[in-house]
């Protein structure tokens, strides 16, 4: 486990891991569902990783928009790979959302929709419904809902 993982509460949010990465729930939901997705080599920087991650990358990317799209309906799907703060190899995967959603009878917001993800602005959603989304989304990974 790398630092990174650690501070986005690894293994308590982590939805399914795989050789190379581990995708785990963002704690701040700047939309419904955000997600970490981080790498497990020890890099810091995108080139740097191995081969085999970067081959990983695209069946996770195939099921991250799959089963976010059956779970929540977005609209888009951002991914950003900041890497200001936490060194690892990391990107936050943001459904996007044109209108307000609901989940477990709370609102969510896409403070910066049309435009770029407000990552500053996170809904305020009780620990309950955290869990919840993570439950949602660990049973959507099990099942490899097509």
């Amino acid at each position: 486990m790398n630092s990174t993982m650690a501070k986005f509460g690894y293994p308590n949010t982590l939805i399914k891991e795989y050789a190379h990465w581990a995708l785990l729930l963002r704690p701040q939901q700047a939309t419904l569902g955000a997600l970490v997705l981080i790498c497990k080599d020890e890099s810091d920087t995108f080139s740097n990783i191995t081969l085999e991650a970067f081959s990983e990358l695209k069946e996770i990317a195939a099921a991250i928009e799959r089963h976010l799209g059956h779970c929540f309906s977005y609209d888009k799907i951002n991914y950003l790979m900041l890497m200001m703060v936490d060194k690892d190899v990391h990107f936050h995967v943001l459904p996007r959302y044109a209108h307000p959603r609901f989940f477990e009878e709370e609102k969510f917001i896409d403070p910066g929709w049309p435009g770029p993800p407000d990552l500053a602005q996170a809904n305020k959603v009780g620990e309950m419904t955290n869990k919840m989304i993570l439950h949602t989304l660990q049973q959507a990974f099990a099942e490899r809902i097509s």
